[in-house]
């Protein structure tokens, strides 16, 4: 885990328009000029605001409202779409996680509920996947048109982390296919986030955050949130910085496997969500944080360019499944197991309490939600 630099004192998060990456015909030196600056952002902020990355203002507009309509159900209505730990999909509720403990520190339980959609076994036909990393999803009945909101931004989102990956290969092995080796079947997961908890009241234990401090696990992270407080970047003075998105941006950083891989060349930044209250009252925040973490057989080994008899490999080599494995264990206070239970089988899949499966299906033993394509 790394902290960002600061320059005068002041921790700065640039701007980087990346445009020229979405057109075929781009001049090639624009190109390069954001591979030059992408790459001097990652190795000592870990932290970028992206313009240009072409997402219509409609697909936002369309995917809030869906998840606002969501995060108002009343919590028993929420709680029928909870998953299994081993299955990283479904709803999460309030003080559910800490994400610090991901980083071996003892914390009180995060504030924020979540609700998770990503990539699944459909997504990559052809291939011998686990069911339980590359779950199908669920979506609220109670939500009409959540499903086709929430799938419009996972697929938009998706596209600008793959332009980022796409800007980490040239910057890294000079070309822009460099890491489709690593992501041709990832590990896509959104993770939209509330911080609008009823009752201002609500009273804090010491140290409780809305999202305990934490890394990213994958490669990449793109992040739409409220332009209000809350996101905190650490400093290499030691010192919490927070951070609101620019006007129309979306914050990319970088996670622990690109950290690797560069041998830590490449940063991934500590980060935080303070509790959003302004004046001792909860305020509204909300985000939405797509990972895009890699093939779940991708070996994160030291890339050549990152490696040499001065800088020999920090880490031995590990699988992106081992590795997520045990973040994700860490985070919700559990150990470490392997993304598949003892036997060798799929996880279970989400479902309510008490639900049967296939044929044995009832009107009062249904699957959690409609299980498709994301």
């Amino acid at each position: 885990m790394s902290s960002a630099a600061l320059r005068d004192g002041i921790l700065a998060v640039p701007v980087i328009d990346i445009a020229s990456f979405r057109m075929p015909y781009a001049d090639e030196s624009a190109r390069a000029e954001v591979v030059r600056q992408v790459d001097a952002v990652a190795r000592t902020v870990g932290f970028m605001q992206i313009t240009g990355h072409g997402i219509p203002a409609a697909i936002l507009d369309e995917f809030v409202k869906a998840t606002d309509a969501f995060f108002a159900l009343d919590a028993p209505v929420k709680g029928k779409y909870r998953c299994p730990p081993g299955v990283n999909r479904g709803y999460t509720p309030p003080k559910a996680e800490s994400l610090a403990n991901s980083l071996g520190l003892a914390t009180a339980a995060d504030l924020f509920e979540a609700i998770n959609v990503g990539s699944s076994t459909a997504d990559y036909p052809g291939i011998d996947l686990p069911a339980d990393v590359y779950a199908p999803n669920v979506y609220p009945d109670e939500v009409p048109g959540f499903e086709a909101a929430v799938t419009g931004w996972f697929d938009a989102a998706g596209r600008v982390a793959r332009t980022m990956v796409k800007i980490f290969g040239v910057a890294l092995g000079g070309r822009e296919d460099y890491f489709e080796r690593f992501t041709d079947h990832s590990i896509d997961v959104l993770r939209m986030n509330n911080y609008r908890l009823p009752g201002g009241d609500i009273p804090l234990e010491p140290d409780q955050l809305g999202m305990g401090a934490h890394t990213d696990y994958g490669i990449v992270t793109v992040l739409w949130a409220d332009r209000v407080p809350g996101l905190e970047i650490h400093g290499a003075d030691g010192n919490w910085h927070s951070v609101l998105p620019a006007d129309g941006a979306l914050l990319v950083n970088l996670g622990d496997a690109t950290a690797r891989w560069t041998n830590e060349e490449w940063i991934s930044t500590l980060h935080r969500v303070a509790a959003p209250r302004v004046g001792g009252v909860l305020v509204p925040r909300r985000s939405a944080a797509y990972f895009h973490d890699g093939n779940v057989d991708a070996l994160i080994q030291c890339l050549p360019s990152c490696e040499s008899t001065d800088n020999p490999a920090r880490y031995e080599p590990v699988t992106v499944g081992e590795h997520l494995a045990a973040k994700l264990a860490g985070s919700r206070g559990g150990p470490a197991q392997s993304l598949r239970d003892q036997g060798g089988r799929p996880a279970a899949p989400c479902a309510r309490s008490g639900v049967a499966t296939g044929r044995d299906r009832t009107p009062e033993t249904t699957s959690c939600a409609r299980q498709s394509r994301r």
